[in-house]
């Protein structure tokens, strides 16, 4: 009864891990952002992020040139007319547009003059506050051609490659968990087999020391411990003679103070239930010990 719910409780972790598995597998696929959809989105975002600037210069009438992917982590975006605006205006334009976007928060910002190719501004953002660097960010930008160039610091770290890498580590110790319960459940399996051919014989008897049982034909004879302990010395030595104070000592020699008629009683015992072959006799030797006759 005992190995039924245990392998019982084994089959219900194996379907949970399973679930497990599964589950995991649906949600954080849900995250996973191909390249082509990481640079459409974010070029969704920056346009977003133009047509804002353009309103802090109250201009509602010019357009934001189409956005372009410099390559998978840097994009480009400029402006039909010339602007101006304070650099702390774009910070906070940029990292609210980002946040909301749930585009990356490690970026660098610049911001180029269209006549020289020079950078007028530059900022970097990070998750870690000390990284951070945003310089200057209360100095009016004189109105000029600008485009501002935006890099991604850790596209191939962004938030779904974390969370794949999470997924495979979870999937690994759930494949881990599984080969130990199924690698267990085989070593259960092969014990028992073991026990079960692990017997000896004694006439028409199967004796089973580590099960503590006699097997005749079909029939199966429960033994105690001190029966079995008894039978397993008697079954060295057959037609021997083992005298009284050896059966005591290794039988009861951790138990303290012995009952006087303690061996007597388990002798009877045990020649009762090998009474049904013949050819077997657990006899008495007066004032000596006791024998095990087996023809």
């Amino acid at each position: 009864m005992f190995f039924v719910s245990s392998m019982s409780k084994k089959k219900v972790y194996c379907y949970s891990a399973v679930i497990i598995i599964l589950f995991f597998g649906w949600y954080f696929s849900k995250f996973e952002q191909p390249k082509e959809d990481f640079v459409d989105h974010t070029k969704v975002i920056l346009r977003e992020v133009g047509h804002q600037l353009l309103l802090s210069n109250n201009d509602s009438t010019s357009v934001v040139l189409p956005i372009k992917a410099l390559s998978n982590s840097k994009f480009l975006l400029s402006f039909e007319n010339k602007l101006t605006f304070m650099p702390h205006e774009l910070v906070e334009i940029v990292k609210n547009n980002f946040i909301k976007a749930n585009l990356s928060e490690h970026y660098r910002v610049l911001v180029i003059q269209e006549s020289d190719r020079e950078v007028a501004y530059s900022y970097e953002m990070s998750t870690d506050e000390e990284s951070t660097i945003i310089p200057c960010s209360g100095r009016h930008l004189v109105e000029n051609n600008y485009r501002i160039e935006f890099v991604f610091l850790d596209v191939t770290t962004t938030n779904y490659l974390y969370k794949q890498a999470f997924l495979y580590m979870l999937l690994l110790v759930l494949f881990l968990f599984l080969f130990q319960l199924i690698n267990s459940k085989r070593k259960v399996q092969t014990k028992s087999q073991s026990a079960e051919e692990n017997y000896l014989e004694i006439g028409s008897f199967k004796f089973y020391p580590e099960q503590n049982k006699l097997v005749k034909a079909a029939q199966e004879i429960g033994l105690s411990k001190k029966e079995c302990e008894l039978l397993s010395i008697f079954i060295e030595k057959p037609n021997e003679i083992i005298k009284r104070d050896e059966l005591i000592k290794r039988v009861w020699e951790d138990n303290g103070v012995i009952v006087g008629r303690s061996l007597d009683t388990f002798i009877s015992k045990l020649r009762k239930k090998l009474s049904d072959d013949t050819s077997i006799k657990l006899t008495n030797v007066h004032g000596v010990g006791y024998k095990l006759e087996v023809n």
